[in-house]
């Protein structure tokens, strides 16, 4: 917190809200002043809207009347939806997100074995053994690390080896009240963990990753705002647009809520949108990973972003040829099933067409030109700087395998589904690029097919299938209500992060880091815990399919039983110190 160097925020209209419009620039501050002022203007709030609190608490009055008098997460749930439904009066904060860990400093120590794309590898470190729960290096080394988990080794993430902010580096967030992130899904439907690490709770909602609910939700949206979206159809990609659980629900769009505390992860799914608010001011972080199951999803961003002409943060179809190359992380037919059909589609599209544009006339010329093969071991700086010169014109699809040019430019290429989008030249003029022959091509799908033969004959996997989710009026997602009875009595801190070493939560009550202890959110994974060195295992479902990913929404929060904690305090000091040194 001690750092000098200054953010931007952005302004939200939280009366706005629900009209979709952009988020203007704030003022500039150093995390010490944001959190100054995001205090000042929580207690202001608190003086002018909830004077009798103080009152009520030390009195230990009870009653309807007496709860409503109360700064607490309830009324101050009412007073935002209030706010952003009726606009019956008109409010602006400022929301320091997307704050570039590379620049500003992580909230977690940075990795010395070379687990985090921004942290070190340390030859004499690298050989030791794992250091265990409570040891100095334990939050270096941990894959609960934010700054690691993206490469984690059950993470396909792992193969990425570019820095991409927000997605395998993790983003800072700083909170003050009422400051929102609005509804969105992550980018190319991944996982996301997000880590709360200090300060007032942050209130999540969530819809699942289903495609009925995910697109019942669009529908939502697009009844509300069908002229704003007629003319910015990608709108919910600008993550400016907020509407009420209750709004969904009423469109039979399931939504599930939870508070998330201090010490706390929130994990979602892929395709899940989520979006909330914070209760005041707070600090928090955030990244991506995906297991293996996660292909399927990946695919469908990919197509949908192919039908704005937005670009992917990574090319789906080069991840996918690299997980290829990678089979012995494979560890369940399942998974490699799920690779295996997505190959096959590609495969299939990508041969079909470069046979019917020879057909038509289009030159290959690939053995006329010198082109780089594919690197295919892992997705590094050099691979993702020659994807972005590759882009369809039409799409933004990154044309990993074949390419349509033409002889009047000198820049411009095409993917195979939309070389009659490129010019109005005649077909003579056109030409094709390929990068992966087909050889190439069916020897990998082969690889493939033969190793899913292999793994099919050791017998199915053991995974962990989730507790089934239900619904309910109060929309709480199972397993926040044990959740909020352990945090009913505590204070809502509106001191600064970091400038109140004498606020405490309850001592009943406080709250721990474990690593057992992850809020599942917007299902169709589970996230499950190796007791022994208390890391993250992340391990894929029996069907991801839409028919049971239904039965498992919401994720509830996994068991605390025999789980070592590390206490706020611990974490509080890590925090403090890698602040202090993010300058």
């Amino acid at each position: 917190m001690k750092s000098t160097k200054k953010f931007e925020t952005k302004e939200q209209h939280l009366h706005r809200l629900q009209e979709g419009i952009s988020f203007g620039d704030g003022q500039e501050y150093t995390a010490a002043e944001y959190q100054q002022m995001a205090s000042i203007k929580a207690k202001q709030w608190k003086h002018e809207n909830y004077p009798d609190h103080d009152l009520v608490k030390q009195h230990a009055v009870d009653g309807e009347d007496a709860a409503r008098k109360l700064f607490s997460p309830e009324n101050l749930e009412r007073d935002y939806w209030d706010i952003v439904e009726t606009h019956n009066r008109e409010m602006t904060v400022e929301y320091g997100n997307d704050i570039d860990v590379t620049s500003f400093g992580s909230g977690f120590p940075l990795s010395e074995r070379g687990r985090a794309i921004c942290g070190r590898a340390i030859p004499e470190k690298m050989v030791k053994p794992e250091p265990k729960f409570g040891e100095p290096d334990f939050y270096k080394e941990t894959w609960w690390n934010l700054n690691n988990i993206p490469r984690a080794p059950d993470s396909v993430l792992q193969y990425v080896k570019v820095g991409i902010n927000g997605v395998n580096v993790p983003w800072m967030y700083f909170g003050s009240l009422f400051s929102t992130f609005c509804y969105h899904n992550e980018d190319n439907y991944l996982y996301s963990i997000n880590y709360h690490h200090r300060g007032a709770p942050k209130q999540w909602y969530g819809v699942p990753g289903t495609k009925n609910d995910s697109d019942g939700l669009e529908k939502v949206f697009k009844s509300y705002l069908s002229m704003k979206m007629r003319d910015v159809p990608d709108l919910l990609h600008h993550i400016t647009t907020m509407f009420s659980p209750r709004l969904l629900q009423n469109n039979n769009v399931k939504s599930y809520k939870l508070l998330q505390h201090a010490g706390e992860f929130v994990v979602t799914f892929p395709r899940s949108f989520h979006g909330g608010f914070s209760l005041g001011p707070n600090v928090g972080e955030a990244v991506n990973f995906a297991t293996h199951d996660w292909i399927s999803f990946g695919s469908d961003a990919n197509e949908r972003y192919r039908s704005f002409a937005r670009p992917a943060v990574f090319s789906h179809d080069r991840l996918t040829f690299t997980m290829a190359n990678h089979l012995e992380d494979q560890k369940s037919y399942h998974t490699c099933k799920s690779l295996l059909t997505e190959l096959q589609r590609v495969v299939e599209e990508e041969l079909s067409l470069r046979n019917k544009l020879m057909e038509s006339g289009v030159r290959n010329v690939s053995d006329l030109i010198s082109l780089p093969r594919n690197r295919l071991d892992q997705l590094d700086e050099e691979s993702a700087d020659y994807d972005d010169k590759r882009l369809c014109h039409a799409c933004k699809h990154v044309c990993f395998f074949s390419a349509v040019a033409c002889e009047c430019s000198h820049s411009k290429v095409s993917c195979l589904r939309h070389s009659h989008y490129m010019c109005r030249c005649p077909t003579e003029r056109k030409y094709l690029m390929i990068w992966s022959d087909e050889n190439e091509l069916k020897t990998t799908l082969k690889k493939v097919e033969d190793y899913c033969v292999e793994l099919k004959a050791k017998g199915p996997s053991p995974v962990e299938t989730p507790d089934s989710a239900t619904s309910d009026s109060s929309s709480l997602a199972p397993g926040a209500e044990r959740d909020q009875l352990a945090h009913k009595n505590e204070e809502i801190s509106l001191e600064p992060v970091g400038a109140d070493p004498n606020y405490k939560p309850s001592a009943q009550n406080r709250p721990e880091v474990s690593v057992t202890r992850a809020k599942m959110c917007m299902g169709g994974a589970s996230l499950k815990t190796d007791e022994d060195s208390r890391t993250p295992v992340l391990s894929e479902d029996k069907d991801s399919s839409d028919e049971d990913t239904e039965k498992n929404v919401a994720q509830p929060t996994a068991s605390d039983d025999g789980a070592s904690v590390a206490s706020a305090d611990d974490v509080e000091q890590d925090v403090e110190s890698q602040f202090a040194d993010a300058e």
